[in-house]
């Protein structure tokens, strides 16, 4: 796919000025794009997991269950548009009537947007849309996936870290599954490459509905209770109308 070799080219060292220039400005629009779009949505919650797994596995069936629960509470779910823990959670907005979108990647192998989307946003680059899929959530919800959905907890832990952001509830769900990656999260706080309060970052539950309550109570207290969004209303002047 011609936008990934040409992804590679820019990722791959020092090139000319020009094209240096060309590849930030690319970068630009598609940051513009997806602000233009996503910025009349309502508050969204983000779900993240693997691809890879079907419609009769355990964390697919939790992760609909979840998107019903936060579509009741009026938040759309955002994935990455994608098939298996993203369907799931897009579908799950749908079984009642909620709010679905996604914000794709484009790869070599092209992921195909599942069928359960109001709208998907396809991207060439990787971090604009970890960005966009950041900027435009209250929460995120990590289900068991691979190296995509490691990188995205581990950047918004970053974030949450260094106070790029504050207050930004993320739970993890699959208490067997990060069990591992638990150790090693109290074996770095033992050493003292993080700190103590690092592991009260997130939630570990397998519960769907223990997830949500923290959600709820995080937002609740950074922006009261019941939670409340003013609606943004489209402008003809900036041709969104």
């Amino acid at each position: 796919m011609k936008q990934n070799h040409d992804e590679a080219k820019f990722l791959g060292g020092r090139r000319s000025r020009l094209k240096e220039f060309i590849s930030v400005v690319s970068i630009v629009f598609e940051f513009i794009k997806g602000f233009r779009t996503l910025h009349f949505v309502d508050p969204c919650i983000t779900v993240f997991g693997s691809a890879r797994l079907g419609e009769d596995n355990l964390y697919y069936k939790r992760a609909r269950e979840f998107s019903k629960l936060a579509s009741k509470k009026g938040f759309t779910i955002m994935t990455g548009s994608g098939p298996g823990i993203m369907e799931a959670a897009n579908r799950g907005a749908k079984d009642v009537s909620g709010k679905s979108i996604g914000c794709n990647i484009k790869l070599p192998k092209e992921q195909q947007p599942n069928p359960y989307l109001d709208f998907d946003l396809s991207m060439n680059h990787f971090y604009v849309r970890k960005v966009l899929l950041l900027k435009y959530s209250y929460a995120f919800a990590v289900f068991p996936g691979g190296f995509g959905t490691m990188d995205e907890f581990f950047e918004t832990l970053t974030l949450l870290q260094t106070k790029k952001i504050a207050d930004f509830p993320v739970v993890l769900f699959g208490t067997d599954y990060w069990s591992q990656l638990l150790k090693q999260l109290k074996v770095m706080q033992d050493i003292g490459t993080i700190s103590k309060n690092d592991l009260q970052l997130f939630l570990v539950t397998d519960s769907v509905n223990e997830g949500m309550d923290y959600i709820n109570a995080k937002l609740e207290k950074k922006y009261g209770a019941p939670l409340k969004f003013k609606p943004t209303r489209k402008k003809w002047w900036f041709g969104e109308l």
